[in-house]
């Protein structure tokens, strides 16, 4: 069965050093970019959120990064201002191989984000992923990236419940472990059926 790698978001400012750095999250570069040969097909995601993006405490008076504030689709964390389109902080880490047969961009609508490759946070508004995946024959997912328990968590979560064959390989993952986030991603993972090696 055809099988693909998805990598998630390994861009500077997800490494150490950036605007949301998750630690450690330069580390699985090298690892990812030796597992790519080995998949029939290699798809990035890419951040991508204009300036003044609503995910941003920027954009609300007197919040503070990592606040909860309510949207029209749910509760959102208030992130710091990161991966800015056309910014040296949205582009991938310069280490990671960019010959893959996609990019999907996430995020660049200005009045929600979007943690999953698959779909917006309103769980309803696609990115396009899963009908390329379909149309390629492809049923079988790796997921590796950053970070564990938002973009990876919810992309593999997503992923399962379409229908597809999925495997987080948690050695090339990096978490940023909000208040237990990991722990609590973990186990939604495993409950919708991700296996997790």
């Amino acid at each position: 069965m055809p099988h693909a790698l998805l990598v998630i978001d390994v861009q500077n400012d997800f490494c150490p050093g950036g605007a949301l750095a998750v630690p450690g999250g330069d580390e699985i570069v090298t690892q990812i970019n030796a597992m790519m040969d080995n998949f029939d097909a290699v798809i990035l995601t890419q951040d991508w959120h204009p300036a003044d993006h609503s995910s941003f405490a920027s954009s609300h008076d007197g919040k503070n990064p990592f606040d909860m504030t309510e949207m029209h689709y749910g509760p959102q964390v208030l992130w710091p201002d990161h991966c800015v389109q056309e910014t040296q902080g949205a582009a991938f880490h310069p280490d990671l191989r960019t010959d893959c047969d996609l990019i999907i961009r996430k995020g660049f609508r200005s009045a929600i984000d979007s943690y999953s490759a698959f779909f917006e946070n309103d769980q309803t508004t696609p990115t396009g992923l899963e009908g390329y995946l379909k149309t390629r024959g492809i049923e079988k997912l790796t997921l590796v990236g950053l970070a564990t328990d938002f973009c990876v968590h919810f992309s593999a979560v997503d992923a399962t419940r379409l229908g597809f064959d999925v495997t987080v390989l948690t050695k090339a993952c990096r978490a940023i472990d909000l208040d237990g986030s990991l722990a609590a991603a973990e186990t939604a993972m495993r409950e919708a059926g991700v296996t997790l090696t």
